[in-house]
């Protein structure tokens, strides 16, 4: 099993990729600083058994509020879906859907509150599911902003052009490691869980903590933004992927105009993905983690990848004064906004 250092993966453990950050900040001093607006990429189809409710939450977790959804609806909770879990503390809009088949809608209006507003309504033909998101668009306040001005706006430019490695955020591990903790336990079969939804949290947190360790290793060899010889590569705006054997220049020329992505591991049964020399780098990075591996694989779970460049899209930023800094990017589904921040500034978050 692993020693519990490998569980310490805040920030400031794992490595950067425009060297040390140039600054430090205050984030989410209050709700309103940290602002998630979910985009989902189609539009309710206006018809339908389900109800589609755009909801704008503040320090509030998704799932308590999808099971108060349910509760309200008079619906069991697996007939409430959402496309993504939202940081409980911030302010955030996202999509809610709601089965009602064959029940009377709700008069939504009466489940309003200071921390819940249901912002418009819509019918839909299908449930919400995880994943099924465009992305999210963030505003952020950087707080107590100390650094020099020129350098903050030089590494902001670096980031816009090339990006920051696509690292799983800190809480996704849980309060303290608490989710990768009973994932060794899992593993080791010291506990065992027939609450799907924990269980669920135990295996993507420990699957995560891999795809860290792999990234980890191409930031630190610099190879997180290169195609290797035997590089998995998903196309940009899907995960569709495939295998590339032999290295040329138009793959250079996709690669250059974002049209590929390398990827590292989203562990699971199967054989290895890679070949040559992106199997070798990540074999080496999970040495030591192969009692993790085996409890993936026993778990059911199949190999999947995951994109080891996260790129802000229209990537903003505005001075309120001296030492606050409005910033303002889209990042696709799956991507951490923290991701973006550790490479710019060092953060605290006031408890």
């Amino acid at each position: 099993m692993l020693s519990r250092c490998c569980w310490k993966m805040e920030s400031s453990h794992l490595p950067c990729a425009w060297g040390n950050p140039v600054g430090a900040a205050v984030v989410r001093a209050s709700p309103e600083d940290f602002q998630v607006d979910e985009v989902l990429g189609f539009p309710p189809e206006g018809e339908g058994q389900h109800l589609l409710l755009k909801i704008r939450k503040r320090n509030t977790n998704t799932q308590w509020l999808a099971r108060q959804l349910a509760r309200f609806a008079r619906v069991p909770a697996r007939s409430v879906g959402f496309a993504g879990l939202k940081d409980r503390c911030a302010s955030t809009t996202q999509w809610f859907s709601i089965d009602l088949a064959g029940k009377r809608e709700p008069v939504w209006s009466t489940f309003n509150s200071e921390q819940v507003q249901i912002l418009e309504t819509a019918r839909h033909s299908r449930k919400l599911r995880r994943g099924s998101l465009q992305g999210n668009r963030f505003t952020l306040l950087l707080r107590q902003l100390d650094g020099d001005h020129r350098e903050l706006e030089s590494r902001l430019q670096q980031i816009a052009a090339d990006g920051v490695p696509n690292y799983f955020g800190e809480q996704r591990f849980g309060r303290d490691n608490a989710n990768l903790k009973q994932a060794e336990a899992l593993f080791g079969g010291k506990i065992r869980v027939s609450n799907r939804h924990k269980k669920g949290l135990y295996l993507s947190a420990a699957r995560s903590l891999l795809f860290n360790q792999v990234l980890a290793r191409r930031v630190m060899n610099a190879t997180w933004r290169r195609v290797l010889p035997g590089e998995v590569v998903m196309l940009a705006g899907s995960r569709s992927f495939f295998t590339v054997d032999a290295l040329s220049e138009q793959i250079e020329q996709r690669l250059a105009a974002g049209d590929i992505q390398p990827t590292a591991p989203l562990w699971g049964r199967g054989l290895p993905l890679a070949r040559d020399q992106a199997l070798i780098l990540e074999t080496a990075a999970l040495q030591g983690f192969q009692s993790w591996c085996n409890g993936l694989e026993a778990a059911g779970l199949k190999q999947e990848r995951r994109p080891t460049q996260l790129r802000p899209v229209a990537l903003d930023w505005e001075w309120l004064g001296e030492e606050t800094l409005r910033l303002s990017f889209f990042l696709s589904a799956g991507g951490y906004a923290t991701a973006v921040l550790r490479e710019l500034v060092s953060f605290t978050t006031p408890r």
